[in-house]
């Protein structure tokens, strides 16, 4: 004897959480439980029978493949433009009814917050991704700028950058807006007339301004006049500007657009507040380098002023006391001795083709961009022959044959921590034989410079490191100190480690061992940034108290 049902199947659609509909052959509804009929945004379930629905049917499904941060792989996903709300994005599965393949069962539910999210969390891993890359910082703000809003669907997004006093704004990156030149200079004008700027405020509050329905506001207001023309080509209502912060301080700010209808509420500004703090990290860091740079360059000047000092100009000070002595001789009523007189021109001989050697070897340190071209060993060779032409000391190169296949940015790194580290032993180490061995092994570039000379030590003769366990130096000061420290950074920045070996009797060993990149498929074409904006605008306050502008 069969049970009878308890509850029959149409009670069950009736109060079933997910939406369920019927398709007719050419994909209109047939039915909607009352699930369906709510998110469709339906009065009634009548009121879309007959109506096309969203869903492709059973025989033109595509294939569904899983995204990233998706989790149920046989979902598909539709989208619906509802008469009243925004577009809704539901994930459904469809199914023919085996009585009548005529027709196809579709289970749907509203995915649109869940969606929304993972664009967010995508923008923001992509983000981190384009700060890692060595694009330009304009091509990294345009990114990030376009991350936000292909994610959150916005009007537009600028990106400004304040400059290094604080008192003028660029900008460095924008999406969804028109490139144009005279933009900032137009917002300056608009200032002049007394509009308030909500990018000031947010600057100055250190906090995200938001300012409603500010399209109509600003075509209301003959301040904007000058740029009534070119924001209104965007489709766009509210405003939001958020501060960029690093260290604790402002770099910029990030303006976004919405589009009619959008809600402002507060998983959008942490969003927005999420990205801004990536295009500020940006900043951090492109500020950074650029004063690791200058730093460089100002170290770079004082090690070739104190180079000069100690050789050169010693030695064209010693070539003008010899021709003060010949001066002399010569003021003299007595005949000079043919023997004098060939001491005397042996002397600034030698000394003029020291001073010569020195230049060159100054200008070949310089810009050894030039051998570099035909490969690190090539490079390092000339500068091994320059080095024993000007210096007498013995110096043996042994390169493997992968050594000029690394890359010439890092091949170049690797000539400079050499050329140190050969300049260390002629200015310190009174070594008459130098080893250099260069190599790549196991996907490895490695060098090891060792000398005979004295180690390390300050003028005096004190060891000025000690070695630890391992036989390691540890970081020399004093005289070494920039040198070595330079040497280590360069190091660093290819992920590798630099060790010092040093003893008294023994000499001192630079070992520098750097992991070659592992290269990986390049991105497609037009995936960058178009690049940075070079126009720039000062900062002025103005007296007029209403929170509002762009």
């Amino acid at each position: 004897m069969s049970a009878s049902p308890l509850v029959g199947w149409d009670d069950i659609a009736a109060v079933a959480p997910d939406g369920l509909a019927v398709l007719d052959c050419v994909g209109r509804f047939v039915r909607l439980n009352p699930a369906a009929a709510a998110l469709l945004r339906a009065d009634a379930e009548g009121d879309l029978i007959g109506a096309s629905s969203p869903f492709t049917s059973v025989a033109g499904a595509a294939e569904c493949r899983a995204g990233l941060l998706e989790v149920r792989s046989d979902e598909q996903v539709a989208h619906w433009e509802p008469a009243r709300g925004p577009r809704r994005e539901f994930a459904y599965r469809a199914r023919s009814l085996p009585a009548d393949p005529k027709f196809t069962v579709v289970s749907f539910r509203d995915v649109t917050d869940e969606r929304h999210r993972q664009r967010r969390i995508a923008a923001i891993a992509r983000t981190s991704i384009a700060l890692a890359s060595e694009g330009s910082l304009g091509s990294t703000l345009d990114a990030v700028a376009q991350q936000i809003v292909q994610a959150d669907g916005l009007a537009g997004v600028q990106i400004l950058t304040l400059d290094s006093t604080g008192r003028e704004l660029r900008l460095m990156g924008s999406a969804g807006l028109r490139h144009w030149d005279a933009f900032l200079d137009r917002l300056l004008e608009c200032q002049d007339r007394g509009a308030r700027l909500s990018m000031l405020d947010a600057l100055r509050e250190r906090e995200a301004i938001v300012v409603p329905h500010r399209w109509a506001q600003i075509l209301e207001d003959p301040a904007w006049e000058p740029l009534h023309g070119y924001l209104g080509e965007l489709n766009w209502d509210s405003f939001v500007s958020v501060p960029l912060m690093a260290r604790g301080r402002p770099e910029g700010v990030l303006n976004a657009y919405f589009a009619p209808g959008q809600e402002i509420g507060s998983r959008t500004l942490e969003f927005l507040a999420a990205m801004a703090e990536q295009a500020a990290l940006a900043v951090d860091y492109a500020t950074l380098l650029q004063r690791e740079r200058e730093g460089a360059r100002r170290n770079e000047r004082q090690r070739l002023a104190r180079d000069l000092h100690d050789s050169i100009v010693q030695q064209v000070f010693s070539i003008g006391m010899q021709a003060n002595a010949v001066g002399v001789l010569g003021a003299r009523d007595k005949a000079v001795p043919a023997e004098a007189v060939r001491a005397f021109a042996d002397e600034v001989g030698s000394l003029s083709r020291t001073v010569l050697a020195d230049l060159r070897a100054m200008v070949h340190e310089l810009r050894p961009a030039s051998s570099l071209r035909l490969g690190l060993e090539d490079a390092v060779t000339t500068l091994v022959k320059s080095t024993e032409n000007r210096t007498g000391l013995s110096i043996r190169l042994e390169c493997g044959h992968q050594v000029d296949t690394v890359e010439p940015e890092l091949a170049e790194d690797m000539y400079r921590i050499v050329g140190e580290a050969i300049h260390n032993v002629v200015k310190h180490a009174e070594a008459t034989t130098v080893t250099i061995r260069l190599a790549v092994h196991d996907h490895t570039l490695t060098a090891a410079i060792r000398d005979d000379g004295r180690g390390i030590t300050e003028s005096g003769g004190r060891r000025l490191a000690q070695e630890n366990e391992d036989g390691e130096a540890a970081t020399a000061t004093g005289q070494h100190g920039y040198g070595l420290r330079t040497m280590r950074e360069r190091t660093e920045r290819w992920g590798g480690t630099m060790r010092i070996r040093s003893g008294a009797r023994s000499g001192t060993t630079v070992r520098v061992v750097i992991p070659l990149p592992v290269r990986v498929p390049q991105a497609p074409p037009g995936s960058e940034g178009s690049g940075s904006i070079p126009s720039a605008v000062p900062l002025r306050e103005t007296e007029n108290p209403a929170r509002s502008g762009s």
